[in-house]
């Protein structure tokens, strides 16, 4: 498990110094400047995730100093792996771009159809205002060929207008595959897209951050702490056994005998002698245990019985357990007990 830290740990460190390797990559002109903000970058990660753990065991002066410290470096952490967030979106954002068709005009613009038009409607009109005495074949040509040169314009016109109007939904796909998803849809919300994608940015750097310095801290606990929760204490009155069998040990209690004046340390004497009390040599040690379990298993089922009958007490084996902190096969013989009776 503590393996398992480190490496999770590792893992978070790394890959915040490759977005701050990024960012210091892109933010440099020169060679030399891309390299001292990778430097100065992969410091800052590094001093951000460590400072918590390892100014935890230090005094509160120590302490405080190390907070600011922390609070500066997490500031420009984020504000590095920021820019590798928003330069990340923009790119994608390029790529989506050249992903839409282009539309191309064929023919000529707007305003220039609209030039000639003009003139052709106004030659148009000057036919219509002639007069001729006689039929004038001519003039009946003239403004027939005027006519039909405004109407060739008048399609010109609207291929043109239908191109165009393929440009403007081009474009218009091209600028919304420019901006992110999800940055986008947080626009309907009244925020700006360029404020969305700087807020998700830091968004995301702040949370990984935080992931890497708890890891760092789970990672870096003290040796007595880690003692303390792995390691279950024993009493010197019991210890259990694997079975669940608790083998009762019996007090050494001291005897006084004539000459003793009780005080102690006891007065060294040969004719003084300590009496142990302790089971007879002939019986055996697990029969006196077999015995003490036997005894507990019934004292337990008398209380847990008052106890369920008052509804202080679930009959299941995980209650038995955690109520008279026993093992495994205790509960569940007092389980067993106790179903006939309920």
């Amino acid at each position: 498990m503590n393996s398992l830290r480190y490496l999770f740990a590792i893992f978070a460190t790394v890959t915040a110094a490759c977005l701050s390797i990024m960012a210091g990559w892109q933010r440099g002109g020169f060679l030399a400047e891309r390299v001292l903000w990778i430097a100065v970058g992969v410091v800052l990660v590094v001093a951000a995730h460590l400072l918590p753990a390892l100014v935890r065991a230090h005094g509160w002066r120590v302490r405080a100093v190390g907070a600011l410290l922390w609070i500066g470096c997490i500031a420009a952490t984020c504000y590095g792996h920021a820019v590798f967030f928003l330069m990340a979106q923009k790119h994608a954002g390029e790529l989506r771009a050249a992903a839409v068709p282009a539309v191309t005009a064929k023919g000529r613009g707007m305003a220039e159809i609209a030039r000639d038009r003009a003139d052709a409607v106004t030659r148009l009109a000057r036919t219509n205002a002639r007069r001729c005495v006689e039929p004038c074949m001519s003039l009946r040509a003239e403004r027939t060929a005027a006519a039909a040169r405004v109407e060739a314009l008048d399609i010109e016109q609207r291929e043109a207008q239908r191109a165009e109007a393929a440009q403007d939904r081009a474009a218009a796909e091209r600028a919304a595959a420019l901006a992110d998803p999800v940055t986008g849809a947080l626009t309907a919300f009244g925020v700006t897209a360029p404020r969305a994608e700087l807020v998700t940015g830091l968004a995301f750097a702040g949370v990984l951050e935080a992931v890497a310095c708890f890891a760092w801290l789970l990672a870096l606990r003290p040796a007595d702490v880690t003692r303390a929760v792995t390691e279950s204490p024993v009493t010197p009155a019991q210890q259990g056994s694997n079975d669940g069998v608790t083998a009762s040990v019996t007090p050494v209690s001291r005897a006084r005998l004539p000459g003793d004046t009780g005080q102690y340390p006891p007065v060294r004497n040969p004719a003084l002698v300590e009496v142990a009390t302790a089971p007879p040599v002939d019986e055996p040690v697990a029969e006196v245990a077999k015995e003490s379990r036997d005894e507990k298993i019934r004292r337990f089922v008398d209380t847990a019985k008052a106890e369920i009958a008052a509804g202080a007490l679930r009959m299941t084996v995980k209650a038995i357990r955690i109520r008279f902190d026993c093992g495994q096969s205790i509960a569940i013989e007092v389980r067993k007990q106790l179903e006939p009776q309920t």
